[in-house]
């Protein structure tokens, strides 16, 4: 497995590169200020102040630069680092630190990438106990051991409260276990002897003995690490597209400016000076600063409206995949639903009080480790019920099947169909028709049987669908995303019966963490861009292999935030639709602006053969980047207006 590289060097280059840009920015306005104030006879303190900005501005591009050098390489970076030069030597020191601060700002958000992404893996890394209590063989106290001194077939035990720390078989005991941060199961699950157990999972209740079946780096908690380091190791489309531009373009404008330099010299002067000079400003006038600023002044205006909105973009390039995205997958537990049980239902027959009868069984379920108790609580709650202070009697809890005991004056059970039979109570007919009804709508059925036989019921619990759901994924539809599908760790059944008002086009259930990475590179296939919403350390590895991945704010566990591209703040999915409405209309004004400036390079080239004067391509360079700036400034007072055409999009 690869090592994880050290967040400590990342750290400092990102502080190193944070200071240096800040020190470009504050020298170069500090130094056009002098320059303006000074008299021409004085010590230039102006230029002092621009050789400062110079060099800790250009620390990053000049890096960038060498480094390509030694590979033989020509990147921007060089062009821009030669084009400053240039603009130095004819004596224009503001524009040369204009697109050295714009490098410099540009390789400091791009640290910042690389180390919020190992941010991301040792948040996963963190879920993983370092010790265990490892059970001695021959008897004796238990020993505090590193997990990784541990051994296939080593037995730990595990107490409540506790983080299960490996992958393996129950042998001894009964605990509930949530799994949520792993599989997605909304609810906890139930572990007795037998039952596989999985590392970072939470025992919630119980005292477990499990026998370790896997070695270290093979627990699924690890398998997460790799899948998220490997995921977000893959560079973007657009990063592509980039690399694979710029080598081109600058060797294009250094053979233009070596053409006019020797063409100036041999064919119209013989002055080196003047050749000079005309081969400077044909590279300050192919220098694409009005091309460079053209996507961050409309991208830093768009994220700046979503941060506004309860939407926080962590970087322009998410805003153009947002702009691109012809397919989402969401996650079920949290994402779509609320990621809490609720009780939905309480039947009984007519004759029967459904209150009297929830009531009971609230009773009984406050004595036991049973989840589901949660719901029932919060429902009585809900219903102005409080419980009150009755002995119960004769409590007893069986494992996988339910729990009862005898509560103003009844008998009373709460569980599975085996319960009741197991103390000859038969269930009525109309009851396990209801129950089959409510399961086949992929709700969770407790039974609830009385010994009176008139007072009986079924209490249904569902984890309900977010109310904006429905709304937002038909918005959606109206902005010809091409396939909504859902990617849940739920039983497929439930997943259906939960989303079924819900326009998906397909629905996959029962999926592991490494299962939900496999189907996003399915739907990848074809050139598709992907995004996928989730919430749970489960969806990790999922948001990271996705082209952009969306977390849900509030809910959302501190690896998916930090894996996430982009966070709904308040869990609104309302807000997806419009952060896509919103990069389409930046990627249109970005396509605007780079049409503009790409033709104004040209139009200065051409002008530059015909002995345009330096100060006219410095007007007409600067210039053309004041219109692409507040073309993406004026972004800040869009609004969305949904359902009504947009002029950036006509």
């Amino acid at each position: 497995m690869e090592p994880i590289m050290d967040e400590s060097d990342e750290y400092k280059k990102l502080r190193i590169g944070i200071w240096t840009t800040t020190a470009c920015f504050a020298l170069g306005i500090i130094g056009y200020i002098v320059s303006k104030l000074q008299s021409t006879d004085g010590f230039a303190w102006g230029t002092v102040c621009y050789v400062l900005a110079y060099l800790s501005g250009g620390y990053g591009t000049a890096t960038s630069a060498l480094d390509s050098l030694r590979r033989f390489k020509l990147n921007v970076d060089t062009l821009m680092l030669l084009a400053a030069l240039g603009a130095a030597i004819l004596g224009e020191w503001g524009e040369g630190v204009v697109l050295l601060f714009l490098f410099s700002l540009s390789g400091t958000l791009e640290t910042y990438a690389v180390y919020r992404t190992n941010r991301a893996i040792e948040s996963i890394m963190k879920l993983r106990p370092r010790v265990a209590s490892k059970v001695k063989s021959e008897g004796g106290e238990d020993e505090v051991v590193l997990i990784e001194s541990l051994v296939v077939g080593d037995q730990v035990r595990i107490k409540p409260g506790e983080c299960i720390p490996v992958d393996g078989e129950v042998v001894e005991g009964e605990a509930w276990a949530d799994e949520s941060s792993l599989t997605g199961e909304s609810n906890p699950v139930e572990k007795f002897a037998g039952c596989k157990v999985f590392a970072g999972a939470m025992n919630s209740r119980g005292t477990l003995i499990v026998r370790m079946s896997k070695n270290p780096e093979d627990f699924t908690i690890q398998k997460t690490i790799q899948l998220v380091h490997d995921a977000q190791a893959r560079s973007t489309p657009s990063q592509r597209f980039v690399e694979s531009w710029q080598q081109p373009y600058v060797i294009l404008v250094l053979a233009a400016a070596l053409m006019t330099f020797l063409g100036t010299k041999y064919l119209h002067t013989k002055e080196w000076g003047d050749a000079f000079y005309h081969a400077m400003v044909v590279l300050v006038a192919a220098s694409p600063c009005a091309v460079v600023l053209s996507v961050p002044a409309v991208m830093l205006s768009a994220i700046a409206v979503a941060g506004r909105n309860g939407v926080l973009v962590k970087g322009p390039m998410f805003l153009e995949l947002l702009s691109q995205t012809d397919t989402i997958a969401f996650d079920k537990t949290g994402t779509i639903t609320r990621g809490k049980p609720t009780v939905t239902e309480v039947w009984t027959p007519k004759e029967s009080d459904p209150n009297k009868l929830l009531l009971l069984a609230g009773l009984i379920e406050a004595q036991s480790e049973h989840p589901l108790a949660i719901p029932i609580l919060a429902e009585l709650k809900s219903r102005g019920i409080s419980l009150p202070a009755e002995k119960i009697k004769d409590f007893q809890s069986h494992t996988g099947t339910g729990v009862h005991g005898t509560v103003m004056d009844h008998w009373v059970g709460v569980g599975k169909e085996a319960l009741f039979q197991s103390h000859d109570f038969k269930m009525p007919d109309d009851l396990k028709s209801e129950i089959q009804r409510m399961r086949s709508q992929g709700m969770t059925a407790l039974p609830v049987v009385t010994s009176d036989p008139k007072l009986y019921g079924a209490i249904s619990v569902i984890d309900p669908v977010r109310k904006e759901a429905e709304q937002s994924i038909r918005e959606l539809k109206e902005l010809k995303i091409e396939r909504l599908v859902m990617l849940t760790g739920d039983d497929l059944l439930v997943a259906k019966s939960v989303t079924k008002n819900l326009p998906l086009d397909q629905i996959f259930g029962g999926l592991m963490p490494e299962d939900k990475v496999k189907h996003i590179a399915k739907l990848t296939e074809g050139g598709h861009v992907v995004a996928m919403v989730g919430d749970g350390v489960n969806d990790a590895p999922a948001l990271a292999a996705a082209q952009i991945g969306i977390a849900m704010g509030n809910r959302g566990s501190d690896v998916a935030l930090d894996v996430a591209d982009v966070v709904l703040m308040h869990d609104d999915l309302r807000k997806l639709p419009f952060a896509i409405r919103l990069g389409k209309v930046a990627q249109q004004r970005v396509r605007v602006n780079l049409r503009f400036a790409f033709g104004m390079i040209l139009i200065l080239l051409i002008a530059s053969f015909f002995d345009m004067p330096l100060w006219l391509g410095v007007v007409g360079h600067e210039g053309s980047t004041l219109l692409v700036v507040f073309n993406g400034v004026r972004l800040l007072v869009w609004k969305d207006r949904h359902g009504q055409p947009d002029a950036d999009l006509q």
